[in-house]
């Protein structure tokens, strides 16, 4: 029988967490030398929550979000999804593009970007678990949904199909200056990944 997530004993859970604190480190690294700014970022919080709490950890289920979605294949298989506000969007693509622009309402070329952001992040914290597990993965073009927060995450159901009742979720402060973005993680792998995953790690 797999193992699912909500079944993780505490040794399991502290080597993610692990994970997640070297992956946020590696998506900062990445990030800085994106936008050529020095961003620094609080110890990232990792935890396993339900899935039906994604949208209140955001603010609310009517709270309009920015979603970035990505399939993950290869060893792996599952989604990620990268979940900001909007204010936080802004900030990133000010810090992409040079500008300094206060207007929510996001140009064709500001959306792309805020994509390419998305989809560095991501493939940094991906990149971080493949090196420390030995797996092979990749993930998807990146899919931008800017909507209330309880549309944006019916996406991985729509897409991926039935997802499960937890997730695992890395929440990460970026800082740079006065701006600061907070940035939701939430790595959503099939039960089969979870122990495959775990093998890998030596922790089952």
């Amino acid at each position: 029988m797999s193992i699912s997530i909500v079944d993780l004993n505490s040794q399991q859970i502290d080597v993610l967490k692990e994970i997640g604190n070297i992956g946020a480190g590696n998506a900062i690294t990445a990030l800085s030398k994106m936008v050529s700014k020095r961003i620094d970022m609080k110890v990232p919080i990792v935890n396993v929550i339900e899935f039906k709490d994604v949208a209140e950890l955001v603010g609310g289920p009517e709270v309009l979000v920015s979603g970035i979605y990505f399939k993950v294949s290869g060893d792996i298989t599952g989604s990620i999804m990268f979940l900001i506000d909007n204010n936080s969007s802004r900030i990133l693509i000010n810090w992409l593009m040079n500008k300094n622009e206060t207007s929510m309402e996001l140009d064709e070329i500001e959306l792309s970007a805020l994509k390419e952001i998305g989809n560095i992040l991501a493939g940094s914290y991906l990149s971080s678990l493949a090196t420390l597990t030995g797996l092979s993965m990749s993930v998807s073009v990146p899919s931008l949904a800017i909507d209330m927060a309880g549309a944006i995450i019916s996406v991985p159901v729509i897409m991926f199909g039935q997802v499960g009742d937890h997730v695992l979720l890395i929440e990460t402060d970026f800082i740079e200056g006065l701006n600061h973005v907070k940035g939701n993680f939430f790595l959503i792998p099939d039960e089969q990944s979870f122990e495959i995953l775990l093998k890998s790690l030596g922790v089952m």
